[in-house]
């Protein structure tokens, strides 16, 4: 059986695929696009934080944001980066 190497480009070009059915299983299942931008309340329901661990996480630099007016707004794809980036391995417990 012969074998095929998969480059990184593969990898982006499969990623990103993925990303576009996923997408469109998402606006299918709520009949809608979700959002690019969350509002901090929307950020902190979501991910069941306190407006006060979302200001700590702009205060650090973990979180990026964008302020019109009085209102902050969250970019949906750059939390999503930041929660991978931080996703600590799998533990295994060493007693059987």
């Amino acid at each position: 059986m012969p074998s095929t190497i998969i480059t990184y480009e593969d990898l982006q070009e499969f990623r990103a695929e993925l990303l576009k059915e996923i997408e469109g299983l998402l606006i299918q299942y709520l009949g809608e696009r979700p959002k690019k931008w969350l509002r901090t309340h929307e950020v902190a329901e979501m991910y069941q934080i306190s407006a006060g661990t979302l200001q700590n996480l702009r205060a650090n630099g973990t979180l990026a944001h964008s302020k019109l007016g009085n209102i902050l707004y969250y970019d949906e794809a750059h939390i999503q980066q930041v929660l991978t980036q931080n996703l600590v391995p799998e533990t295994r417990d060493p007693t059987p």
